[in-house]
């Protein structure tokens, strides 16, 4: 089954309307789309759902009139930092895109400029700057329970692109491990990111392969997501990051089938 559930449109910062997604996740072959709009940060408003009851409104509106073609499911990306209501949608993406110092919420994956005002908010130490992020998501995960974690260790999004500091160091590779093995323990499932491939920023899926490992020995769920933010990449690195999932050890990836998260043989 050839499926994506962390999907961005124009309601966020998408670049194409969810009816133009739908169409293309069609003409691709694909079993199911599921939308994943930024959930609302009054905090920043950047990139954040804007009109939420427009975007749901909408949503359902292509279920329906798609129903017969391809399974749409009606999602949000929601940030640790900001819950929504849960309620009116078929599944939550957790996602922690900030680090919270003194009142500030710094951006880390909005670009170099601003990874690195966030880094300077904790003196430049990687391993203050790592606990917090981790200790912040997997408690929010573990409270939360979201139905999918996004993006598990998004804090290493720019290690290949500018100065390597996580990647290679084995304080903050324990300290990874640690907390991932803490986050399985929710029974969320872990998705394998490819989007920061699509978009040159790393060479391989979050979460590193290393973590991977460690939620499979955990008996950890997985599943592929291109975190796409364009009709182009719906399904970008799939058959890279499924090589790398089999050959950690998974066997089985986790979809929505029927309204249901299910496993499917890899």
């Amino acid at each position: 089954m050839l499926a994506n559930y962390h999907t961005h449109s124009t309601f966020c910062d998408g670049k194409n309307t969810p009816e133009e997604i739908v169409l293309a996740a069609i003409d691709g072959g694909m079993h199911a789309i599921g939308f994943s709009g930024h959930g609302y940060t009054g905090f920043d408003l950047r990139y954040c759902m804007k009109d939420t009851e427009g975007y749901i409104r909408e949503i359902k509106r292509l279920k329906e009139k798609y129903k017969s073609e391809i399974e749409i499911y009606l999602g949000v990306e929601e940030d640790a930092h900001n819950p929504v209501k849960r309620e009116s949608f078929d599944y939550i993406l957790g996602s922690s895109h900030y680090a919270l110092v003194g009142g500030t919420y710094y951006p880390i994956d909005s670009g170099v400029s601003y990874f690195e005002k966030a880094l300077a908010a904790y003196g430049g130490n990687i391993l203050s700057f790592a606990e917090d992020y981790f200790s912040f998501f997997s408690g929010y995960i573990n409270r939360r329970r979201p139905d999918i974690i996004g993006h598990f260790d998004l804090l290493t999004k720019f290690d290949d692109v500018s100065e390597r500091r996580f990647f290679g160091n084995p304080e903050y590779m324990a300290m990874a491990r640690r907390y991932a093995e803490c986050a399985v323990k929710s029974g969320s499932v872990f998705e394998v990111n490819t989007g920061a491939i699509s978009r040159g920023y790393r060479s391989a899926p979050y979460p590193h392969e290393e973590l991977l490992y460690v939620i499979k020995k955990a008996d950890g769920r997985v599943m592929l997501n291109s975190d796409s933010h364009s009709i182009d990449t719906l399904t970008f690195g799939f058959g890279e990051a499924r090589d790398i999932i089999k050959s950690v050890g998974f066997k089985y990836a986790s979809v929505i089938k029927n309204g249901a998260f299910v496993q499917i043989p890899i």
